[in-house]
Order: C-alpha cells, then structure tokens, then sequence
C-alpha cells in the first residue's frame, strides 16, 4: 500500500511537469500550427499522461485524455487543422486534468460535467467519427491505411527495476497488438538461478516483429513512459516494395547483434575475417579496407558518445530535503567562521592550515549547495503566456508577450514568491496599459499591444523588466485620486517619478471602473510589501502615449550572502556587499564644511549620506574618525555613516523571528564566529 502512494505520488509529480509541456507547446502551436515537432511533442506529453495514467489506475484521466490524444493524432496525420476552436480545446482539457489531479490530492470531486462537455466539443470537430469510442491506437492504425506497409524489429529490454514503479509490460503488447500483425518472443538469457532470483525484479527481454502501416515514432510512443528504465531498439527491416529475396539466417543474428560476424565466421569452417578474404581474393584494395573499417570506428564511437550522453540522467529530491540541506549548510558556515576565529587567537599553525581546509571545502560545499536550489525563470514566464492569451480575449485587445532571458536563474525560493506578483503587474498591463486595437490605430499604434518579460543578471542581483507599449501612466490622474485619499495636500508638488510611487499605497486605483481583471485598489501594495519582503526593490517608469517600464530588482538567493561587517556604537551590523561601492573616510572637518546637511562631496558628486547612530538611537560617544558606506540604491548613490568599518562576512541570514517583524530597516541576524549576534541592514527601507 506504501509503495502504491509512492508510485501515486510520482505520477502527480511527473503529470504536473507534462501539464506545464503541454500548455507551453500549445502556445508554440497556435502561432506556429505548421511546427509539426511541436505536435509530436504535444501528442508525446499527452500521451505520457494517459498511459502513465491507465497503469497506476487513474481511469478518469486515462480515459478522458484518451479523447484529447485521438484528435491530437488526427492533427499529426493531417486530418484535422490547427483552428482557435482546437487550442481552446486542448487547454481546457489541460486543464480539466489538472482538476482531476487537483481532486486526487484533496479528495475533491472534479466536475465530470465539463469534461462530458469537453468531450463533446472535440468529437463535433470531426463529427464523421463521432461517437466513436475505438481505442486511439486502432483509430491510429485505421488512419493510416494509406501508408506504406512496414516490419519492425523491437528489441526491448527492461531494466531489472521495471516492476518496482508498477509497469505491466503486457499493457504495451496489447497496445502494439492493435497496430497490426505482432509476434513476441521472450529472451530468457539473463535469467538468474532460483536461489538468486529476485521475485521482484524483471530479468525477461522481447523481441517483437510488427508489420504495421503506422510510422516509428507511433511506435516509440507506445514506450514513451518507461523509455528511462529500459534500453530500447525500433528498426525497420522489411517495407512495402522492397525485393531483396530471402535473407540468409546469419545476416539476420549479425544485424540484430545476437552474434558479430568474426563468430559467425569461425563456425562457418573458422574463415578469415572478411577483409582480409576480399584482399587475398583480390577484390578489393586494402587501403579501400582499411577506409571502411575507420568509417566503422568513428560511427562506432559517435553512437557509443550520443548513448552516453542519453544516459544522463537526473534524480528527483523533495524540495524539504533541500531545504534542511542550505540549512545545514549555513550552520556549517557559521561553525567555520568560529574554527578560524579561533585558530588566529590560538596562533597555532597547524590549526590554522586545518581552519583553511575546513573553509575552502566548506566554500565549495556552499557554492554547490546553493547551485542546487537555483532554477531558471523560464517557468514562471511560460505559465504568464497562457494569462495573456486568455486575459487579452476576455478584453478584446490583441496582445503580444515575448519573454527575454528565459534561462535566467534565481533561487527556488524566490521564483515561488515571485510568481502572485508578477501576475499582478501583467494583469495591470493587460488592462490598464495596452489599448483596444480601435484607440490604438487611432493614435498610429499596431493593432496588436506588446508587453515584453525579460529577466537578466546585475551583479548579485537579477532584474526583471515588464515593459509596454500602451498608453502609460496618467500623471494628473495619479495626483488627484492622492488628493482625494488625502495622501498629499494640493499644494504638493510630486515630480513624476514620486507621482507613480503613489500607486503603491494601500486602497490606491485610478480605474474608472472595476473589472474582473483589476481596479478595486489591491495587488500593488501587496506586490511591493512581496519584493521587499524578498530583499528586492521595484521601480516604475512610464511615458504618456509611449507605455510603461516596471523594474523588480531581486537577489539571487535568501540564505547566504557576502556581507560587509560594520560597528556602529557596541553592535555588529552587515550591509550587503552587493549594494556597497566604496568605504570613504568622514573626518570631523568634513562634516563642519557641510554645515550639518549630511552631504559629501566625492570627487566632484554629491552623495547624501544617513547617519545610523541617529536612526537607530545609539547613544554612546561616536569616534572622531567615522566612515561612509557608500552603496547604490535605486540606480542612487547612498552613505550610510558607521563607526568601522571591519570587513567582508560570509552571512548566513536567521530570522528575527515574529517579535520583531515591525523592524521595517532590518532583514535578518547572522551569527558571528565568536557567537555574538551581527543585524543585517535592509538598506532598501533605511533610504
């Protein structure tokens, strides 16, 4: 029963990840039908889901998605067109399965009426056959009588594992069965000694011959779902219209590899290998030979390089495994620090080569570790593309996303929060920013609006970029509902880089009217309060009539950073040293020349600096000689005045946990190598 929730549990899984395929290579599809590999690798993905399904007894997804694969084999054999009809269709369905794995998790009903409904509609796109409830591989076979009639050698040889994941490989002879006339043969070579067998491994390989009029990859997707656990060989032997006559018996055991040739030819009176027989007969030049046999080599090494690089593989890790392993790892870190704490205190040489090991290893160790929980944003960009589609027909706008940087990576934890509030923004785009095609036609525009998604690398930091076309912010607009809310007085003046910050204040919403896709005053506090929270900051942009540019900058990763240690009074404080530019000297003389206004003039630039002494309420007596941290913030040069400066840290960021979660100008803690508590400024909130 264990084994059974196991297997269930991976089938969710791996049905989840063919989901997001799915509706991704839809996508490709409807702005490219022509894309035939694409529909393979549509058909491929459904396929997977519905006998994956089938064989660990998920009948409702078996059979409904069975209706949604016989019209995605019509559109392969070209008996069905790509229309806007079929790709709502396919994604409904998509969806559809996604309710019914959602209901196997909770122990939800899902809503059988739509999928009857969905059915329905798939069936009237090719009403001849409707009704029709053949299995999709006899309507396969059917099909494609047409095509040429042709044998097949199958060689499928499992791995010994095959049971241990619940495949029944009688289920995909019965499936080949139906393509046409099948012989099986069970190899039994490999068959261990009952005292050595294992009653739950498989030690049987077949040897099938199939005479079919359907193609190889048909074939190959019978297997699609076990290809990882078993080695694998479809060729064509036989086709309709070749005459070659009889082949002999040993022509056929070479070509199938059950015997090579040189043992072929030892039975066969022990002759010498054919080359040199062709040489001494004089038929052929040895040169000619010698060509040949490196022709043999070098394909010989190509195939034996591609199995290879088939073969690597990857393995699945619960992400709470991961999880507890940075935290492990951080605790490493921390514990490090203190070896080499000590070490210098001590002034022991062989401890403090050990101390070095221990860090360079636990250096590596970090790197890895931290490159493990890393992933590219790409998924999070693909599941926006079907929002657009859907958003911008409900809308009547025609609207474009293109995605830049898909291979962009950011730290899983991030990419999980990252994801509400990057909806929000586009929905606002969607709605607020693109124009209807009429009004944009009108004002010299395309027809069709563009918002462009791009993510790219800046330093520790990745920028998202969400950039449109529309028709921008309303400054005056802006301005007038903050006066209205009481937020600035009317004699305010806002430059207007200050007015679209306004729009981040709770409640806040120019929409004239409230939709279904935005305007009641929620999302974009809440999507800045998010990137904050995530150590990010957000920026906007925007031109009257041109469109508008919103920037989210966000850190790599939430649990370790390179920091810069400070002193300020008796505490420890950390600046990220991503944000930090340059350490500068502030000398009592300095601060008299600047008349008390907190500015330094650093070659030539005026860079306005905070004193943390004053913001924290430190009290004690500060030293003659400080210094300023300068860091760039918002694209702005920023000081921070501390007392010392002591150096880079490797941080490894703790919660403050609930009772100080009103802290706005504090991340985190990190523990320092003596044990004492070091805070990490937020420098983001302190400007």
């Amino acid at each position: 029963m264990d084994d059974m929730k196991e297997f269930s549990r991976i089938y969710q899984q791996e049905a989840e990840e063919r989901l997001a395929e799915i509706e991704e290579t839809v996508l490709e599809i409807e702005e490219n039908p022509e894309d035939q590999e694409a529909v393979n690798r549509l058909f491929r993905a459904v396929h997977t889901i519905k006998g994956s399904g089938a064989m660990f007894g998920f009948t409702d997804i078996a059979d409904f998605t069975h209706h949604l694969e016989t019209a995605l084999d019509k559109v392969r054999n070209g008996t069905l067109t790509v229309t806007k009809e079929l790709i709502d269709l396919i994604l409904k369905s998509r969806d559809h399965i996604k309710n019914i794995l959602g209901g196997i998790s909770t122990g939800e009903q899902y809503d059988q009426e739509e999928g009857a409904g969905i059915i329905a509609a798939l069936n009237s796109l090719f009403p001849a056959e409707k009704g029709d409830d053949r299995t999709v591989d006899q309507t396969v076979s059917d099909d494609a009588k047409a095509a040429v009639e042709t044998t097949y050698r199958i060689r499928f040889k499992p791995f010994p594992t095959l049971f241990l994941n619940g495949t029944d490989p009688m289920l995909l002879f019965e499936e080949l069965r139906t393509m046409g006339e099948c012989n099986i043969t069970p190899i039994l070579r490999d068959l261990p000694a009952i005292n050595d067998l294992n009653p739950e491994h498989c030690y049987i390989s077949w040897d099938i011959i199939l005479t079919a009029r359907t193609g190889i990859d048909t074939i190959k997707d019978v297997f699609i779902f076990v290809e990882d656990i078993c080695e694998l060989e479809v060729d064509v032997i036989d086709r309709e219209g070749d005459f070659e006559g009889d082949r002999r018996l040993g022509e056929i055991l070479v070509e199938r590899n059950d015997l090579s040739r040189e043992e072929i030819n030892k039975t066969l009176n022990k002759q010498k290998k054919l080359g040199e027989l062709l040489v001494e007969a004089e038929l052929v030049e040895k040169e000619i030979i010698n060509s040949a046999l490196t022709e043999q080599k070098q394909i010989k090494t190509i195939r034996d390089k591609r199995m290879q690089d088939a073969k690597a593989s990857s393995i699945r890790v619960a992400a709470e495994k991961l999880d507890t392993l940075v935290d492990l790892v951080g605790e490493l870190v921390t514990t490090q620090a203190r070896l080499s704490q000590f070490s210098m205190n001590k002034s022991d040489q062989e401890l403090m080569s050990i101390a070095e090991d221990v860090e360079r290893l636990t250096s590596e160790l970090r790197d890895n570790t931290m490159s493990i929980r890393m992933m590219p944003i790409g998924t999070t960009f693909s599941n926006f593309k079907r929002l657009v589609r859907d958003l911008s027909s409900e809308l009547g706008k025609e609207i474009e996303l293109i995605t830049e940087g898909a291979e962009t990576e950011l730290d899983k934890t991030v990419i999980e929060r990252l994801g509400d509030p990057l909806m929000h923004l586009i929905r606002n785009s969607l709605d607020h920013g693109i124009e209807s095609p009429e009004k944009r036609l009108e004002s010299g525009k395309p027809r069709k609006g563009t918002i462009i998604l791009k993510a790219e690398y800046k330093g520790a930091y990745v920028v998202i970029t969400i950039n449109d076309d529309g028709n921008g912010l309303k400054v005056e607009a802006i301005k007038a509902k903050a006066i209205e809310k009481g937020l600035i007085s009317k004699e305010t003046e806002l430059s207007d880089k200050e007015a679209f910050n306004l729009i981040f204040k709770p409640g806040f919403s120019t929409a004239e009217t409230v939709s279904s896709v935005s305007g009641r005053g929620v999302g974009m506090d809440v999507v800045k309060r998010t990137i904050e929270s995530l150590r990010g900051s957000i920026e906007i942009d925007s031109v009257r009539g041109k469109g508008s540019t919103i920037r989210l900058k966000l850190p790599l990763t939430l649990a370790i950073i390179n920091g810069l240690l400070v002193t300020i009074g008796s505490g420890y404080y950390v600046i990220p040293l991503a944000a930090v530019e340059e350490c500068v000297e502030l000398t009592r003389e300095i601060v008299e020349k600047s008349h008390g206004s907190n500015i330094l003039n650093l070659r030539g630039e005026i860079v306005p600096y905070i004193r943390l002494r004053e913001r924290f309420g430190i009290g004690d007596d500060k030293p003659d000689l400080e210094h300023i941290v300068i860091t760039d913030v918002h694209d702005k040069r920023i000081g921070f005045v501390v007392d010392n400066v002591i150096g880079g840290h490797q941080t490894v960021i703790k919660s403050l946990g609930p009772a100080f979660k009103q802290m706005k100008n504090l991340s985190g803690a990190t523990i320092l190598g003596d044990g004492t508590v070091a805070l990490i400024l937020d420098v983001n909130t302190l400007v």
